[in-house]
């Protein structure tokens, strides 16, 4: 769900966005969700062109077919400060259990199993085994536990392999089927859906995919539930769009990679941008309200990694003298308590910042602390939104600063996200 190669991989110019727009009207399939998309499109084809302000808000979901828009989410849990944790393969390790069990989080999301050419699911992979393994069972009976929800992750991504799924009703119900069953067999309450890459003229066809996939698990268990994963501009806006028809029970808005390991050095999850680029959290969150998104199925998706890139030397905004790669708090503990190293928070972005290395040779790293992070939980909170996420949970293991900030959002104390102000400075995990 977040990678470090070049642009956002969201970011379409304003013509690109107009031709898109083509693309999604001369579908056939869905039209009621191709006029959606099609009108969150323009708006960010504006925006991308030079309009700051977005239009004035159209309700798509009014517009759409009412058999559409008679879908009814399943309010599970109760709108207003859910937390919705992924957990990546990756991380599925001997002290993640333990560790989820100290995150005040709602939800919790196992990432992810996938599928092959036919549509079934994938089974020697890393995601599809760590998570029906001992550890993933446990995770998942562990919550269950503590009250807490689990959905399994499905991830398709690539514009080809996407065209191949959409295209063939034979491959979707595989997948369908299996997904059915592994949300069975796993105990799990629900799936997530991360579909990446996507040829803009398939989205009616990833709405209608979405619709039947919930169908299929409330026909198996009355109380299943789907969350939709979708990217921070104009395409992911219109895949929520279609989503929300489908009446996907949560929209994860992915709110991070505004900046890649290819961009400029600056936050992954800006509030606002000392650069003069519009792509932010808040431009973001404009336009999913601007396409009629419902406040109480929107989860603002933050980051808990940051970004490092090269540098000549340790000013905030230094340029980058080569490609960034992603940081992982972590595994950089040691340097986030070197009393030597110091964090600072630029108050615009709203990001910590550090810098490591001497003369002409540095490194500039750009991540959320704890105390940034609450700024943008308390976004979420100011907006009325269902809750917010965090991708992922794990990368903030040996740092309980973080599990601080989250434990406040959920109890529903937090201040103001107006990011004005002074600018704090804040370790991790109170590290001095």
């Amino acid at each position: 769900m977040a990678g470090p190669e070049g642009r956002p991989p969201w970011a379409a110019s304003g013509s690109r966005a107009i031709g898109v727009v083509r693309q999604v009207m001369a579908t056939t399939r869905g039209r009621a969700i191709a006029a959606a998309a099609a009108l969150v499109l323009i708006a960010g084809a504006l925006q991308l062109g030079g309009t700051r302000a977005l239009p004035r808000a159209v309700d798509p979901v009014a517009s759409a077919s009412s058999a559409a828009a008679a879908a009814e989410p399943s309010i599970r849990p109760v709108p207003g400060h859910e937390v919705y944790g992924f957990i990546p393969y990756w991380e599925i390790d001997g002290t993640i259990a333990a560790h989820v069990a100290s995150m005040d989080v709602t939800t919790i999301g196992l990432f992810s199993v996938t599928h092959g050419s036919k549509g079934r699911l994938a089974t020697t992979q890393s995601g599809y085994r760590r998570i029906t393994g001992p550890i993933g069972r446990r995770i998942i009976a562990d919550a269950h536990a503590h009250h807490r929800r689990v959905e399994i992750a499905y991830s398709s991504f690539g514009v080809d392999k996407n065209r191949t799924l959409f295209e063939s009703d034979a491959v979707q119900g595989a997948v369908i089927q299996a997904l059915v069953d592994l949300r069975r067999e796993a105990h799990a309450d629900g799936i997530a859906v991360d579909v990446e890459e996507v040829d803009n003229a398939d989205i009616p066809a990833y709405g209608a995919f979405v619709e039947r996939l919930r169908t299929a698990l409330r026909d198996d268990d009355a109380a299943a539930t789907v969350t939709a994963t979708t990217t921070a501009g104009p395409q992911g806006a219109a895949l929520a769009v279609a989503a929300n028809l489908a009446g996907a029970d949560r929209i994860f808005l992915m709110g991070y990679d505004y900046r890649t390991g290819g961009s400029e050095p600056g936050a992954s999850a800006p509030l606002d941008r000392t650069d003069g680029d519009m792509r932010t959290l808040r431009w973001s969150l404009d336009l999913y309200a601007g396409a009629g998104i419902p406040s109480t199925r929107l989860l603002l998706g933050l980051p808990l990694y940051g970004m490092a890139w090269p540098v000549d030397s340790p000013e905030v905004g230094a340029p980058a003298t080569g490609k960034g790669a992603v940081w992982v708090p972590r595994r950089n503990i040691a340097t986030l308590h070197d009393r030597t190293v110091a964090t600072t928070v630029d108050p615009v972005e709203q990001v910590g910042f550090l810098a490591t290395g001497s003369g002409s040779s540095w490194t500039a790293v750009y991540y959320d602390t704890p105390s940034t992070l609450s700024a943008k939980l308390a976004v979420a909170n100011d907006r009325g939104l269902a809750g917010a996420g965090l991708w992922a949970v794990g990368y903030d293991r040996g740092l309980p600063g973080y599990a601080r900030a989250v434990a406040a959002f959920h109890a529903g104390a937090t201040t103001s996200g107006s990011g004005s102000g002074s600018p704090s400075v804040s370790a991790p995990g109170g590290a001095p």
